[in-house]
């Protein structure tokens, strides 16, 4: 049996490892650090802690730019929109009573959401080990 050598990048996946996935994204999407879960992650509706106040970990160096707006249309568009263009009422009431009817419910429900999708996808981004420092891997980023 011959031993096998640990590539040069193991030390990059062994710390992959030890962040899972679906913790880290449970603990963002609740507020809290996803690396301890104890410390909360925003200190006002979207801006990020720059460091946890219970670990110390660098919540800043998670760039999650327009990923959770996104995500967020997304899930709304399909959870609620497309089924409420399904139901017969919609399409039989006047515009004038159906408008408000459902742009308000949609913007307080895209605004409660945001803030947890932002914390979840952060979250993500935690458990991948994905720094704002990886900017130059992009190449959108090298037509800069």
């Amino acid at each position: 049996m011959s031993k096998r050598r640990a590539s040069p990048n193991s030390h990059i996946m062994s710390e992959r490892f030890h962040r899972p996935f679906l913790p880290s994204m449970l603990r963002g999407a609740r507020g809290a650090c996803p690396a301890c879960g104890e410390g909360r992650m925003f200190w006002a509706y979207l801006k990020v802690e720059a460091n946890c106040q219970a670990c110390g970990c660098d919540l800043a160096r998670y760039p999650a730019d327009d990923g959770p707006a996104y995500f967020t249309i997304l899930l709304v568009g399909h959870l609620v929109i497309v089924p409420v263009l399904c139901l017969p009422i919609i399409w039989q009431t006047p515009a004038k009573y159906v408008i408000p009817a459902t742009l308000i419910p949609l913007a307080v429900l895209t605004l409660l959401a945001l803030p947890r999708v932002k914390g979840a996808f952060i979250g993500l981004l935690y458990a991948l080990n994905v720094r704002d420092t990886d900017a130059k891997l992009h190449t959108a980023d090298a037509l800069d």
